[in-house]
């Protein structure tokens, strides 16, 4: 089917396209691709403790460090203030109407930026200016209606941006730390790295920008009884089951030990579980499904 607006396509008159199938190109956008709907964010205590970590940092405009070990919710809760999986939904709708700026982006006014694995200086110096400059014309169209850095000033040089979140800081080389504190240097926003622990001690050998964190955050796991919490809204018991729920709470308790209250973890164990009970079509939880699922993953092994 031919594209219905000639401005929204890369082909032109008698062009079907085909070179894209034996040429060498490039991913056409670097934002990840159009997702289904996740499931309902799960606000925990430790993404409370983010949100005030964030805000902390956004309001005084430091640099703040936050650190926690991999599947815990950093990068979940970080995505989750910005409003990034909105903001890149948004973006790369191709159409005339954009429609409104997502409202937890305006609140929010952070960007968000993840270097790659092999990121050079040139990308570094190119992304941070781009992603935050982004954020500031977002405001300005949600406010006027457009775009216009000759007319609306304040949104020059990412005036507009109040936080930058840089995710898997632990990727940066001692060149890009620096130009992290050289751009902090010369705009008034926030940043924070998120890491691995131990990014603390290893920022640590940058006395200029080690001198420069004002806030610290470490994100710990959730206990027992928060994940316990936590489960329960996601995998509600039976109207009436027949053993009075126990089967269900040892399942749930049964979770909480195999998972350690990790949560990518346990993430990866319930989509196990949902599978294990569409193959065998179960309503129920019980521990020998939980137990089945276990197995069908490396932990535990």
């Amino acid at each position: 089917m031919r594209p219905n607006n000639p401005a929204h396509t890369l082909l032109g008159k008698d062009d079907d396209g085909r070179r894209f199938l034996t040429g060498e190109f490039r991913e056409v956008n670097s934002s990840a691709p159009p997702t289904a709907e996740p499931p309902p964010f799960q606000t925990t205590r430790e993404h409370r403790r983010f949100i005030e970590f964030a805000d902390a940092v956004r309001t005084h405009r430091y640099i703040g460090l936050c650190w926690g070990p991999p599947g815990v919710g950093k990068t979940l809760s970080a995505r989750h203030y910005a409003g990034t999986d909105q903001w890149e939904q948004w973006q790369c709708v191709f159409t005339d109407d954009l429609g409104p700026v997502p409202e937890r982006v305006l609140d929010a006014r952070t960007a968000f930026f993840t270097p790659t694995v092999a990121a050079t200086a040139r990308q570094i110096d190119q992304g941070l200016p781009r992603a935050c400059q982004q954020i500031s014309f977002a405001v300005d169209y949600a406010e006027h209606g457009l775009v216009d850095p000759y007319v609306h000033i304040e949104s020059r040089s990412s005036g507009r941006t109040e936080l930058l979140i840089i995710d898997e800081a632990d990727r940066l080389k001692a060149t890009g730390l620096e130009q992290v504190r050289d751009y902090f240097d010369r705009h008034h926003m926030g940043v924070i790295l998120i890491g691995m622990p131990g990014i603390e001690k290893r920022l640590a050998r940058y006395p200029q920008l080690y001198s420069r964190i004002g806030f610290a955050h470490e994100y710990r796991q959730l206990t027992p009884d928060e994940l316990t919490a936590v489960l329960t809204r996601r995998l509600p018991a039976a109207a009436d089951p027949a053993d009075g729920g126990v089967a269900h709470a040892t399942a749930v308790a049964t979770i909480v030990r195999i998972t350690a209250g990790n949560f990518r973890l346990v993430d990866r164990l319930l989509t196990q579980i949902e599978r294990v009970q569409a193959v065998n079509n179960l309503d129920e939880l019980t521990p020998e499904i939980v137990e089945a699922a276990r197995q069908a993953l490396l932990i535990g092994h």
